[in-house]
């Protein structure tokens, strides 16, 4: 007598092809997410380490490799901006701002009304403002104040946001003589939110309360 064949059979078969691949793609997505963790880390570490052009160059790389993830374009624009506070000539400035600005627009076509992307264009549009005010001041002092407020509504509770809003209000009051007092408790309430605020990642940002204290300090001289 035959032995019958499982009716199923075929189902059975692939339904095992299909979790294959399913065990497939996932395992190429966890790996490749331990890959872009990786990288961040290395690129995190050469900053540390002052390495700040090899830091740059590792998150191009990873910019490339992941081209759905704002976060590395966000460290460009940030590593940028930061080499831009101190320098003097204004070609050197306007290519690093301009390469801060266009991995800022990249990262803001990923994604959209992040609060993150709103502080950093804020900080880049700062440097043209300390670098000459007067030429720059008219040009970008209300669309700073306009992208603090719209994160600001985003969200209240990121510490950069409360932080880098009442900064720069403070620094407006400072420059037309008004009283510093609101910003300054402001900036003390933004200490308290670098506590408790919970990033998304390990990657994502969380730099600015050392900042902050230093600025809450300068208030009480």
């Amino acid at each position: 007598m035959k032995t019958k064949t499982h009716q199923y059979a075929p189902f059975n078969t692939l339904r095992t092809h299909l979790l294959i691949i399913v065990l497939v793609v996932v395992t190429g997505s966890v790996q490749a997410q331990t890959n872009f963790e990786k990288g961040m880390s290395k690129a995190f570490n050469l900053w540390q380490a002052d390495k700040t052009y090899q830091a740059e160059n590792m998150f191009e790389r990873i910019a490339k490799a992941e081209s759905n993830g704002w976060l590395p374009h966000y460290y460009i624009a940030q590593l940028n901006s930061l080499k831009s506070w101190n320098v003097k000539d204004e070609t050197v400035l306007k290519a690093q701002l301009d390469k801060a600005q266009t991995h800022l627009d990249t990262a803001m076509a990923l994604s959209e009304n992040n609060a993150e992307l709103l502080v950093m264009q804020a900080q880049v549009y700062t440097n043209w403002v300390a670098f000459d005010g007067m030429t720059y001041g008219m040009k970008y002092s209300n669309k700073i104040t306009e992208l603090y407020a719209k994160a600001y509504a985003i969200d209240a509770s990121n510490p950069r946001v409360a932080f880098g809003k009442a900064e720069w209000a403070m620094g407006s009051a400072k420059y037309f003589g008004q009283d510093t007092a609101p910003y300054c408790r402001a900036i003390e309430a933004s200490i308290l939110l670098f506590d408790t605020f919970k990033a998304e990642s390990d990657l994502h940002p969380s730099w600015g309360k050392e900042r902050a204290k230093e600025v809450a300090a300068s208030c009480k001289k």
